[in-house]
């Protein structure tokens, strides 16, 4: 039997806490305000296209003050490569992006999305993953988002905003939170779990995405569908600590097996890599940005329509 993951997940994120000195996985908009202006803080507002009203035109609309702007869709947080969509791109090429956004190695990231819907998480936590895969630590994401900020009235502020000085930002590859596809196949054949991010629909091949080849998940994946596991409260959306734990176990998940996070593209899984490795406290969590768009497009690999 599967023993509840959920125990002890207080204990999980007071321990996170601790690691950084100051800076949780999670912050909360209180957390952010008492902070604005602190010296090597740096508000990273990712939205874009993607997001209800995503875009530079709504950063300038509105913005929490000092933060830099960086669109998760068009600035390069992601790339194209074979005809396959949403890869990690060279560690020279984010050093460049990271660096260009004024961010150095000594920074504290705090990364907002929109807050406006369960997939704009996805944009902060693909682009936290990124941090992570480049060994900087010092990262965050805001729970609720900019329209969480917002609807607990702190302060706002207007206007294109100059762009930053550029900096130096140094990145090391740290190739356990990544999974390539040979790793995935692997791990079929071993004792680690496959976790499918996409809602059940996808899960059991009813619904295609166009990045995609073929409908189906990997065989033997376990279905931990992303918008599940966020609650909509006072206009913005917020991972649910009271729900969290029931997902998890429903999805027979456990703690510790090494863990594979997987999607369409990348972006979905991210949400599930961040609520298993960084919430849940789950302890080798790997995200394969390939996901069912690369993997469907191996001839020979396998595919499950699930009932």
């Amino acid at each position: 039997m599967i023993k509840s993951v959920f125990m002890g997940l207080g204990l999980v994120l007071a321990a996170s806490r601790a690691v950084a000195a100051d800076v949780a996985p999670l912050v909360e908009a209180d957390w952010l305000a008492e902070r604005l202006g602190s010296e090597d803080l740096v508000v990273l507002d990712v939205r874009s296209g993607i997001d209800d009203g995503g875009d530079r035109d709504s950063f300038e609309a509105a913005h929490i003050p000092g933060s830099v702007y960086s669109s998760y869709t068009e600035a390069g947080w992601r790339e194209t490569r074979n005809e396959v969509s949403g890869l990690l791109p060279s560690v020279e090429s984010l050093e460049s992006l990271i660096g260009g956004l004024g961010i150095d190695n000594d920074d504290t990231v705090v990364i907002v999305p929109a807050g406006t819907g369960p997939t704009d998480f996805g944009s902060a936590a693909r682009v936290y993953w990124t941090f992570k895969v480049l060994g900087h630590d010092e990262v965050a994401i805001l729970d609720g988002g900019f329209a969480g900020w917002q609807a607990q009235e702190h302060e706002i502020a207007s206007g294109a905003t100059p762009p930053p000085d550029a900096a130096d930002f140094q990145g090391r590859l740290d190739t356990t939170l990544i999974a390539t596809t040979e790793e995935v196949q692997a791990a079929r054949e071993s004792q680690a779990q496959l976790v499918d991010a996409r809602p059940a629909d996808y899960f059991r091949g009813e619904t295609q995405s166009p990045a995609a080849t073929a409908p189906g998940t990997i065989p033997g994946a376990r279905n931990l569908p992303f918008h599940r596991l966020l609650t909509q409260r006072q206009q913005a959306w917020y991972l649910d600590d009271e729900v969290l734990g029931a997902r998890i176990n429903a999805a027979e998940l456990d703690r510790g097996l090494p863990t594979v996070a997987f999607c369409n593209t990348g972006h979905w899984a991210a949400i599930d890599w961040f609520v298993l490795s960084e919430v849940a406290g789950f302890d080798q969590v790997r995200l394969y940005d390939g996901s069912m768009a690369e993997w469907t497009r191996g001839e020979e690999l396998p595919l499950a329509l699930s009932e």
